[in-house]
């Protein structure tokens, strides 16, 4: 089973990428297939969890680079066949029937797909219809690279903490917490495929989502909220003379990460109080 959680994050990501690869009617299903397939890993972790299973999430690295959209749906496509293949050893035969019925529709439609021509990786670092300063596109790519991976991190950070956790108040708040990093990691994935500058995030270190101290965690947190405020303020005011319309896109993320500082202030406030009444 930590097999196939291994294969279904790899097949989510990938999916996740030709959305922002494609820029057809496609890209709309693809996104919906991956939210599936991402519910499909939360899926067989909790069966891991429910049999005390000790796993990470770790994967291999993901090649994406190709030209043609075809390309990479043979690679997803092969993906579903093989993890398909392997449910029938499955225990949970609900799980089991739901996940290929799930992967046989998904497979037929990614056969049938119309084929792109691909330039998210052209390294441009143009973005469409706005003319850039070099040092506004340097501070855009830079903080593309940065986020994206920050926004992937936090994702499978607070989806461990939320499959770990048992109090309803505190998975409120990681699950907004995980919608929000969606979010935004499909935010600057469009912008990075625009710009031809795509690339998967890095594999998150274990030590980050396996957290002993969540007290600690919550302060850290924030502090990373407050510093990404900065980064988006200080995007902001670099795009601002090319650009008032990304200007206006990175002061509305700044103001959201307003809201996630309070909810992890709730957070931090709900937990240590849970502590100290036990």
């Amino acid at each position: 089973m930590k097999a196939l959680m291994i294969k279904i994050h790899e097949v989510w990501l990938e999916v996740l990428m030709a959305g922002f690869m494609s820029k057809t009617q496609n890209r709309q299903t693809l996104f919906d297939f991956s939210d599936i397939l991402f519910r499909h890993f939360t899926w067989l972790e909790n069966e891991l969890i429910e049999i005390g299973e000790p796993y990470s999430y770790d994967r291999d690295t993901i090649p994406i680079k190709v030209e043609k959209l075809s390309h990479l749906l043979k690679s997803s496509i092969s993906r579903l066949q093989e993890i398909d293949s392997q449910l029938s050893n499955s225990a949970n035969k609900e799980l089991a029937g739901r996940m290929s019925s799930d992967l046989h529709y998904i497979v037929g439609v990614l056969e049938s797909m119309d084929d792109e021509d691909i330039t998210a990786f052209s390294v441009d670092r143009k973005f469409p219809n706005v003319s850039l300063s070099k040092e506004a596109t340097d501070a855009l790519t830079l903080f593309l690279f940065e986020e994206s991976y920050k926004e992937y991190e936090l994702i499978m950070i607070y989806n461990y903490l939320k499959a770990h956790s048992k109090d309803a108040y505190m998975n409120r708040i990681f699950q907004i917490l995980i919608d929000e990093s969606f979010f935004h990691l499909k935010s600057f994935g469009d912008m990075s495929a625009k710009m031809g500058i795509l690339a998967v995030p890095r594999i998150v270190m274990k030590e980050l989502y396996q957290v002993t101290d969540v007290v600690q965690f919550l302060k850290d947190g924030i502090n990373e909220e407050l510093a990404a405020k900065e980064e988006c303020k200080k995007l902001s005011e670099a795009v601002s003379k090319d650009s008032p319309e990304l200007a206006k896109f990175f002061d509305f993320i700044n103001h959201q990460e307003n809201y996630h500082i309070a909810l992890m202030e709730d957070a931090l406030k709900h937990f240590t109080k849970d502590i100290n009444v036990k």
